[in-house]
């Protein structure tokens, strides 16, 4: 069962509880105080501090000190985390809250398993700071525990969390949003730890089939007979190495007093070996979260009708699994695609686009407003940004949007440039383009304009490269777990927001 969150307006004294979170900042001389510090100090006749500063503490980022309050208060644990320097003003990005409330919720596994309470962490608890509080919470509380033969005696992250603010009514909906964009998140974290053996591409869209109709959506999905029918070459050629045929997934919510359309395109490749262009061995076992780009759409249109809003959106979903084998598609071949553009296949390993085409080309029929697609497309996204930062392009208005709107949620994004003169590196002498440029230079670039061939001219859109943000292969650090990440929901939630409101 997920963790509950909360929130109470009762006096911190007079609630019982494993464990209290506060935070604090990082100064030139040691931890800043914040208003639940602050109380906190008060019920420990004003001892925090001291304490903090002889354990050594500094307020840093992901820095979580656990005091005991040797009978002081009604918990017997106090975990102080690090909110790090204060903006320039005073005060901390909710991001800030949000990282230093997860880093609390991992710390706190097997130590507080019954009631972790957050008391004010990083100042006043407007509503910002209130829905980075839950989600950082509930975020840092995942675990994916689904092949765990055993898990009796294994530490548990904390099962209910409870907020304590100055009036609880006003908590209520914010929480309640940070409890719909944390389940979504998880639905996407579950989808891509779980192992391709388990998750080939029929059962992806059947899980993904089976949350849209909990959710309340419009379900299709094609097989192999009906993507031939329809013209999909692209995700025909790219699943035809595999014995597990591929599949087109749409789901489509449709809101009240809708007046804006938009179509989220995801990409769903279930694994990734390669295919005949195969990949070294090192490291190839990652790909089985080659799909996450599928898996944050499916999320985000649930969450959206989750959340009831007066929008129309639809997620396009192709879905393969890319294998080398007798009948595998082959460079030099040359691919046809649903809207009949032609691509000659220089390197099977760039299958990502591949699918893409056909899934933009299909939701471009539907006309509207704004395309989004997410994709873990480029290891160029890697080499260029690192592992936490997502790459954007795209047209210039849609694109400036999506960052805009990552910068609220927390989920760390880049605008790209699409200079014109690296088109030419997918010129074919024999169809319409290549799918992947030899030289490899700009790669993260090349991959965004052979995408750009398949939305109609004149359609905002924007391209989220997440291939390395969409995957932690390094430890936890904040809300942020091994594995599945859930990256780019919340930027795809915020970014819809701003459509709706124009």
């Amino acid at each position: 069962m997920p963790p509950t969150i909360s929130a109470t307006d009762r006096p911190l004294e007079k609630l019982s509880a494993d464990a209290v979170v506060v935070g604090v900042g990082k100064g030139p001389d040691g931890p800043l105080p914040t208003p639940g510090a602050e109380a906190v100090d008060r019920l420990l006749g004003g001892r925090l501090l001291t304490a903090l500063a002889n354990l050594g503490a500094r307020g840093a980022e992901d820095e979580v000190t656990r005091v005991a309050s040797l009978g002081q208060g009604p918990f017997p644990v106090i975990a102080v985390v690090g909110l790090g320097a204060p903006r320039t003003g005073g005060g901390y990005a909710p991001e800030a809250v949000r990282r230093a409330a997860g880093a609390a919720s991992r710390a706190l596994s097997g130590r507080a398993s019954v009631v972790t309470l957050l008391a004010a962490v990083g100042g006043t608890p407007d509503e910002q700071r209130l829905h980075a509080v839950g989600e950082g919470s509930l975020l840092g509380a995942y675990e994916f525990t689904a092949y765990k033969s055993d898990t009796d005696g294994r530490p548990t992250p904390p099962r209910e969390f409870t907020v304590v603010v100055p009036d609880a009514g006003d908590a209520k909906a914010p929480l309640q949003r940070a409890r719909a964009v944390a389940d979504a998140i998880t639905l996407v974290r579950d989808l891509v730890n779980t192992p391709p053996n388990d998750l080939y591409p029929a059962e992806l869209a059947a899980r993904g089939a089976a949350a849209g109709k909990a959710a309340g959506l419009k379900v299709e999905v094609l097989d192999e007979a009906a993507l031939a029918a329809g013209g999909y070459g692209g995700v025909l050629a790219v699943g035809g190495g595999s014995a597990r045929g591929p599949r087109l997934l749409r789901l489509t919510y449709s809101g009240k007093k809708a007046r804006t359309k938009v179509a989220l395109v995801g990409k769903g490749i279930t694994f990734d070996s390669g295919g005949l262009s195969i990949k070294p061995a090192a490291n190839m076992h990652h790909m089985t979260s080659d799909m996450a780009g599928a898996a944050a759409v499916i999320a985000t249109v649930c969450l959206v009708a989750e959340l009831g809003l007066p929008v129309e959106v639809t997620a396009t979903v192709p879905i393969a699994e890319n294998l080398p084998s007798g009948t595998a598609y082959r460079p030099a071949d040359v691919v046809t695609f649903r809207n009949g553009k032609k691509a000659e296949i220089t390197n099977t390993d760039a299958e990502g686009r591949v699918i893409l085409a056909d899934a933009l080309a299909r939701a471009a029929e539907d006309s509207p407003d704004a395309i989004l697609e997410t994709s873990t497309l480029t290891g160029a996204q890697l080499v260029a940004l690192g592992s936490r930062t997502a790459g954007v392009m795209g047209s210039d208005d849609m694109r400036d949007a999506v960052v805009a709107a990552s910068a609220r949620s927390g989920e760390a994004m880049w605008a790209m440039p699409m200079p014109a003169e690296l088109r030419r590196g997918l010129d074919s002498p024999i169809a319409d383009f290549v799918n992947a440029n030899a030289d490899r230079m700009g790669g993260m670039l090349v991959g965004a304009h052979f995408l750009a061939e398949f939305v109609p001219a004149g359609v905002p859109w924007a391209h989220i490269d997440i291939a390395g943000p969409s995957y932690n292969t390094g430890a936890p650090w904040g809300y942020t777990p091994k594995g599945g990440t859930g990256v780019p929901v919340r930027t795809l939630l915020a970014t819809i927001e701003d459509l709706i409101a124009g």
